[in-house]
């Protein structure tokens, strides 16, 4: 008889199926941001967005506080929630650059690529270079969608995370991958190594995840968070280390990062998220990012023809676990 996974579980909350790819924040004013004006308030909350970027957001919609517009002055209330969506550039922000690409699969309607670690999905202000979106701009410079040349990017990987990626390149594609999306019908596996040990040898992790409260830089699971679910089966264990295969149903940002940590078995190498133990084991293995890498993307091609990918592991995270470093802490079995 298989062994049940065990569920750890925070509270449940009602399904939003909120999708990988929306740059949405949701803030909420505290008691100190009475009087403060909705502009600043937002600069300072998502310090990543200058407050003449806010500014420009505001005006164009973008930024609501209990879902009406409002302007740059209005001045903030404890128990308010204020949406700032954060549009993609616009297509003149956007520049082909000859960067290359692991491509896995490739047809009219959809690239799959194995990123690297180290390389940001989609440019953001200020950001607006070095991207997968500029790479695969200069490699498809035909794809269309919705009647621009921006490729369709339906999900993304942190930027220190590896693995695969697939991205529309057609209407027919972005719709059919953001549908699946929405649908949690898409098979996303991950591989990762934290810190740390469990009882358990399959567990799933149900803990709804927003900004943190007290730092708005990060994620952090919090109770009237966006739900999240996530599950992991221990592949090795070590003395001090465990190597997950990972599966999520959800999106959210960081989740995989944040529900490790929540269950005290952050990444290994996970500056944001991560604690001591998890430092001295990475720099004792040469790692130089967090040990987490998409390893098999499941989808279905927009002809109906369901499709999986897979990426070994690269030759950081590789070297890593072939280094005495772990080797040497192995429990016996």
């Amino acid at each position: 008889m298989s062994r049940q996974p065990t569920s750890i579980d925070v509270t449940d909350t009602t399904d939003t199926a909120e999708d990988e790819e929306l740059d949405i924040l949701e803030l909420r004013p505290e008691r100190a941001d009475n009087n403060v004006r909705l502009d600043r308030f937002v600069a300072r909350a998502v310090p990543e967005l200058s407050r003449s970027y806010v500014q420009q957001l505001i005006e164009d919609g973008n930024i609501l506080v209990d879902g009406l517009a409002r302007r740059p002055a209005f001045k903030m209330t404890q128990g308010e929630v204020v949406t700032v969506s954060v549009p993609p550039p616009a297509d003149f922000d956007l520049e082909p650059e000859d960067i290359p690409l692991d491509v896995v699969y490739e047809d009219a309607d959809v690239l799959v690529i194995d990123k690297p670690a180290g390389m940001v999905a989609h440019p953001a202000p200020g950001h607006s270079r070095g991207t997968v979106v500029n790479a695969v701009l200069a490699h498809a410079p035909d794809m269309a969608i919705n009647g621009t040349r921006r490729p369709g990017i339906v999900h993304r990987l942190d930027k220190d995370t590896s693995g695969l990626m697939v991205i529309a390149k057609s209407d027919r594609a972005q719709a059919s991958l953001a549908q699946q999306w929405q649908d949690r019908t898409v098979q996303k596996q991950y591989i990762a190594l934290v810190v740390g040990a469990v009882d358990e040898e399959e567990a799933s992790i149900d803990a709804p995840i927003t900004r943190d409260p007290k730092n708005r830089q990060r994620m952090a699971a919090v109770r009237n968070g966006r739900d999240a679910l996530t599950h992991f089966t221990v592949r090795r264990r070590f003395a001090d280390a465990m190597l997950l295969e990972i599966q999520i149903d959800t999106g959210r940002t960081h989740q995989i990062r944040v529900h490790l940590a929540f269950i005290g078995n952050p990444l290994v190498g996970d500056s944001v998220y991560g604690d001591r133990r998890s430092a001295r084991l990475a720099e004792a293995l040469g790692l130089q990012r967090q040990f987490l890498h998409a390893s098999l993307l499941g989808f279905r091609l927009p002809g109906g023809k369901r499709m999986t990918f897979t990426a070994p592991l690269p030759a950081d995270l590789a070297a890593a676990l072939a280094s005495p470093a772990v080797q040497s802490v192995e429990a016996d079995t």
